[in-house]
């Protein structure tokens, strides 16, 4: 395993853990690599959206999804340095099964020198059967830093500040 990927499995955990939005509805780090990263939603009744279908509400797929998108933005750049959501377009296709976890898979597929596009479908278990697909820009908002180096706290909190 390269320097780099380490490093991304070192931060990813951090990234998702320190937002508080992502702790606040169940969010989990599953996996990351250079340009992807997968996220998880654990089923919680807190989120349905329609009481009589125990449905998750659409509005945490799509704060999965931005979440993924952004964590495999950052992992798509060759430094580390905050971003933020230029568009994101969600396209729902199913509703998500009720009690089943929603994952949200991520792959940045091309970089500028400040620009990640970024495309992602949410499931319940079958990639092949999504709930919903993204497509997204993001926009690095900060300073980078070589994301192998030992000391990279100062870009993880004024990306979160952003």
């Amino acid at each position: 395993m390269s320097a780099l990927i380490e490093r991304l499995w070192e931060l990813g955990p951090t990234m998702v853990g320190s937002t508080p939005h992502a702790n606040e509805i169940g969010m989990k780090f599953v996996a990351i690599d250079k340009g992807r990263a997968t996220l998880s939603l654990p089923y919680n009744t807190a989120l349905i959206g329609d009481p009589r279908s125990r449905v998750i509400a659409g509005g945490a797929v799509t704060t999965l999804l931005d979440q993924a998108c952004g964590l495999a933005a950052m992992a798509g750049f060759d430094k580390l340095g905050p971003v933020a959501t230029m568009s994101l377009r969600i396209d729902y296709q199913r509703a998500a099964t009720p009690g089943e976890t929603i994952i949200a898979e991520a792959d940045c597929y091309k970089t500028t020198r400040n620009i990640a596009f970024i495309r992602a479908v949410a499931h319940d278990g079958d990639p092949d059967d999504p709930v919903a697909t993204a497509q997204a820009v993001f926009m690095v908002t900060g300073p980078q830093v070589d994301i192998t180096a030992a000391d990279i706290s100062n870009a993880i909190t004024k990306g979160n500040a952003s």
